[in-house]
């Protein structure tokens, strides 16, 4: 898995235990991934379908650097299924791991079209 980018933890990110709020951490994820599912199937006009289960291993705390790996686990006709896993940069302990994030190409009315991704291009693997 490679991990493509990164988010400090700053004071408006924290719980009331000071640690990183949950919610924060899983609209940085889904935006990560979009954007990484926009950029695989060369369209911005994607949907989150789906989010397997979570779970919280590790906390992340005022001023970790957070990171996000992400890599495709499937693609399908009008879907890409991608996994993630998010760590603190510092020791690489794991905060969040996802198995599963599916994202939908639509068109203007919302409905699932098929992407531009050749099914058969090693991507598509």
């Amino acid at each position: 898995m490679k991990f493509y980018s990164r988010r400090l933890v700053k004071h408006e990110d924290l719980n009331p235990a000071e640690r990183l709020f949950g919610g924060r951490l899983l609209a940085w994820i889904d935006e990560e991934t979009a954007i990484y599912a926009a950029c695989q199937l060369g369209t911005g006009r994607i949907v989150t379908k789906y989010i397997s289960e979570i779970n919280f291993l590790t906390p992340a705390h005022l001023g970790d650097v957070v990171e996000f790996g992400v890599q495709v686990a499937e693609m399908g006709t009008t879907s890409i299924t991608l996994e993630c896993q998010v760590r603190r940069k510092d020791d690489k302990k794991v905060i969040i791991g996802i198995d599963k994030i599916i994202f939908v190409s639509v068109d203007v009315k919302g409905r699932p079209i098929p992407h531009k991704i050749d099914q058969s291009s090693p991507l598509a693997a």
